[in-house]
């Protein structure tokens, strides 16, 4: 026995001791193969699961890093049972493979005959695959290659795609880097997303992914079709490939609400995308519209259904997923490995913190006690409903302001799901508010005075949560959210996180309702920044409007 911070189950969760001082080493390697459940403030609980277990295969990990680094940290013997488990499971990665033939087109080799045979008596996966061409190779109907993987993830044999990719239409694209350089880790993400031709960047909210964007459409120089979550973010991506590659404005289009142009590059919203016509997808056709050599999906954890069934098609174009974090409410995060691609590289929030290229930052749940009146309305509420009341009580009115005066003069968003729970604490804050309904031209003018620091606070919905690119940012105070989703409180402190001027903290506020729903969905919430490293510290209401907040641990 050690006196490591890890206790390995054999039912695959392992229990981390967070106070421990190898607590943060022994997190940085389990987290590219095991999965954060739960994080209370001194044991956090990962599960190991199949598909991190490939994602971490397909990131270049193996079999005897994952075994090493539990035997390494674990504090007891670890189950041999588990240690199988894992070693078997990452090499069901890669027995089954895609590739091109010269002569045959696509087909799928198997490295272990036995897994073929049984993939060819499945009843699902067998009308994908054509005649078998000797006894480990079997032809696959090229217009297939998306939903067999889809189908293959399924049943357990994730295959390997070494089928290649098309160039598509050449276009000349160069990064231009006067003055500036790709950072290491930007330069790492786009060799392993160019080596493996496919798959998902993860880095953290700040941390320049659309840079990793730009590089990768340099490496490709090809047409490019680039996915966004709206218009204000597309305009953002634009504004950036203007300044940071030799793209000029004739050579990008805007595909959206507003604009259908197509051009060499071309910045679609997935909103446009997923609007039904006549009652059919009529502009996923802009998949076809060109002969695209990338297609770049920004925030890749919000892909809607409509175009992963699209994407399912463009198997032979080169796919680049950028996201925060790969954690997916819906649960088809299987989906984007097998349709976007597998995790190619993913870095710490923590390791780009160290490095200053993102803000270090400090998190505080603060929670409030409803009032007599407020716990009787809770109380006689349907369910669906109590997690509304919960989170829009007035009594979070008077913590919120307080917040904003021990932070006076600082550029500072509160950030909110419910519509009139924003437009009550715009009118009680005397700050703008912006959602879904404000118009892109307004929008775009509030975010421009928040920047220029004509305003100090912006009241915020969820349009805010991607791909704002608001660096002077250093407080955010949230005050509901979407139940208990994880992707979102990381990219709403992901507004935070650009460097400040002297290495000044941002500090991120989570306003909860006690003994509610809402004290359950908050520490649902946490559970990803737990991963990446962020502490909560819970205070209360009281303390915070009394003589001094206490400060958040790290």
């Amino acid at each position: 026995m050690t006196d490591g911070p890890l206790i390995v189950q054999s039912d695959k969760t392992l229990l981390l001791e967070v106070g421990h001082p190898d607590a943060p080493a022994a997190r940085a390697q389990i987290a590219p193969f095991a999965e954060l459940e739960r994080s209370p403030e001194h044991v956090h609980t990962y599960r190991i699961t199949p598909l991190a277990l490939w994602n971490a295969r397909a990131a270049g990990h193996d079999a005897e890093q994952v075994v090493d680094a539990l035997v390494r940290w674990s504090r007891f013997p670890v189950p041999q049972a588990l240690l199988v488990d894992v070693v078997e499971t990452m090499s069901r990665y890669g027995r089954l493979v895609l590739q091109s033939h010269p002569t045959q087109g696509l087909i799928m080799i198997s490295r272990d005959r036995a897994v073929l045979e049984e993939i060819l008596r499945h009843k699902k996966v067998a009308p994908m695959l054509g005649a078998r061409i000797d006894p480990d190779t079997v032809a696959v109907h090229p217009s297939e290659r998306g939903r067999l993987k889809q189908a293959l993830l399924k049943v357990g044999w994730p295959a390997e795609d070494e089928a290649g990719y098309v160039d598509g239409e050449a276009h000349r694209i160069e990064l231009e880097t006067d003055g500036w350089e790709l950072r290491s880790y930007q330069q790492e993400a786009v060799d392993n997303f160019w080596a493996g031709g496919s798959g998902v960047v993860v880095l953290p909210c700040g941390a320049g992914k659309t840079l990793v964007g730009a590089a990768a459409m340099a490496r490709a120089g090809a047409t490019t079709l680039i996915l966004v979550t709206n218009t204000v973010s597309g305009r953002q991506w634009k504004r950036e490939l203007l300044a940071r590659t030799s793209l000029t404005e004739d050579e990008i289009g805007e595909y959206s609400g507003e604009r259908k142009e197509i051009r060499p590059v071309t910045i679609a919203t997935y909103q446009v995308m997923t609007r039904k016509v006549g009652g059919t997808y009529r502009h996923l056709d802009l998949f076809d519209s060109r002969d695209w050599g990338l297609v770049v999906y920004d925030e890749v954890h919000l892909l809607p259904a409509p175009v992963f069934r699209m994407t399912a098609d463009l198997q032979s174009r080169r796919r680049l997923g950028l996201t925060a974090t790969l954690v997916r409410e819906d649960g088809r995060e299987g989906d984007v490995f097998s349709l976007i691609g597998p995790k190619r590289y993913d870095a710490p929030w923590k390791d780009i913190e160290d490095q200053g290229w993102i803000a270090p930052a400090e998190c505080t749940e603060v929670r409030v006690t409803l009032t007599d009146n407020e716990r009787l309305q809770y109380a006689v509420a349907e369910p669906e409903e109590r997690y509304r009341i919960a989170s829009t009580a007035r009594t979070k009115l008077p913590v919120v302001r307080s917040i904003l005066d021990r932070h006076k003069g600082e550029p500072t968003l509160v950030i909110g799901a419910y519509l009139e729970q924003l437009d009550e604490l715009g009118e009680a804050l005397d700050a703008p508010v912006i959602q879904g309904s404000t118009r892109n031209a307004e929008r775009e003018r509030l975010f421009d005075a928040f920047r220029s620091g004509e305003i100090s606070t912006l009241v915020v919905s969820k349009v805010a949560n991607f791909s704002i690119d608001l660096p002077g940012a250093t407080v955010a105070v949230q005050v509901s959210g979407t139940f208990g989703s994880r992707q979102e409180e990381a990219q709403r402190l992901g507004r935070l996180l650009r460097p400040k001027a002297e290495g000044k903290q941002a500090h991120f506020y989570s306003v909860v309702s006690r003994d509610t729903l809402d004290t359950d969905y908050a520490a649902h919430r946490q559970r990803f920044l737990a991963e990446q490293g962020y502490a909560y510290r819970i205070v209360d209401a009281d303390d915070l409007l009394g003589p001094a907040l206490p400060a958040a641990s790290d």
